[in-house]
């Protein structure tokens, strides 16, 4: 497999929500040959383009490359995948159509496991793995808001750093995007752990509160901080070391933030599947099988489950 991005490469999105279009609309933008996999949107995007509201500056891109099919998309040198992680078992349908020998396979998905379910399908030498710290909703069709944020958080999942990472992460950069290269992908997971545990689940166990919401009461800001230092003290001990001040930093990012809807909220309250076992499930059985209780994250996980259940014997 090739270790450096195509001159001109052509990429495919699969997943175009609200983080596969904004990330997809940034690349596309600055001139690439960016093709997006859509469902609902695709008449829309068709006719009218797909529209990014930034707070680093709004942008239309009147004329996409969307397709109904990966069939219609064709062999990439590229695929980021955007899509929920729940939904993972489609990309063994999906991907064989996109993938040539030098094909690479980016993943910016929630949680633990889906570089793992990639590699494990498709060869962990075409696997990245990348992580959006980004405040980002899909608010109409073809139509994304860009609340805060953006950054993009690079790993390989074979190991070390390679050219193609540092070349991706340059084009992000150059389009964009602010994007850094971790030397360790489980590392960087885990971090972004530390704001997805907390801010997601409480956002649906508190009762469909935003992370201003969250925020401006004690005892869940409370309850916040105790989430992310069980998280953090875990993956010390699973050997990810990640300093105690990432609480401090991450909390006061998220005050900047406002009244943010985070991602498993808005699928909690549209009846869609919230990434349970992604975000929750996984880091506590990945803990377990080493030794290492999570008392903290286990009793969310558990709340979580309940109201899952509550809403669709509701429904």
């Amino acid at each position: 497999m090739s270790s450096n991005i195509q001159p001109s490469p052509r990429i495919a999105i699969i997943g175009s929500g609200a983080v596969g279009c904004y990330y997809g609309g940034r690349l596309a933008q600055h001139g690439n040959d960016v093709h997006f996999l859509m469902r609902s949107d695709y008449e829309h995007v068709k006719r009218h383009g797909l529209k990014i509201q930034s707070h680093l500056g709004d942008f239309v891109l009147s004329q996409v490359n969307c397709h109904r099919t990966t069939a219609e998309i064709g062999p990439c040198d590229l695929v980021i995948i955007a899509m929920k992680a729940t939904a993972n078992e489609t990309l063994l349908e999906l991907l064989p159509p996109l993938l040539k020998p030098d094909t690479f396979l980016l993943t910016l998905q929630n949680g633990l496991g889906s570089d793992d379910f990639l590699a494990r399908h498709f060869g962990s030498e075409r696997v990245l793995g990348g992580l959006c710290f980004v405040c980002i909703n899909r608010i109409a069709p073809g139509v994304i808001h860009h609340i805060a944020q953006g950054q993009i958080t690079l790993g390989e999942y074979s190991g070390a750093p390679q050219t193609r990472t540092e070349a991706l992460a340059e084009e992000f950069r150059r389009c964009g995007v602010d994007c850094v290269v971790e030397a360790s992908l489980v590392m960087a997971c885990w971090k972004k752990l530390v704001w997805n545990i907390p801010f997601n689940g409480l956002s649906i166990a508190a009762g469909g509160k935003d992370t201003a919401a969250i925020l401006a009461d004690p005892v869940l800001e409370q309850r916040v901080r105790d989430l992310m230092r069980e998280i953090i003290v875990t993956a010390g001990r699973l050997g990810h070391e990640i300093p105690l001040g990432l609480i401090d930093t991450m909390i006061e990012r998220t005050r900047t933030m406002s009244t943010y809807k985070p991602s498993s909220l808005i699928d909690f309250l549209a009846g869609s599947e919230v990434e349970l076992e992604a975000i929750w499930g996984e880091p506590v059985r990945r803990a377990k099988a080493a030794g290492i209780e999570m008392p903290r994250v286990a009793e969310l996980y558990q709340q979580l489950k309940q109201r899952i259940a509550a809403r669709t014997l509701a429904a």
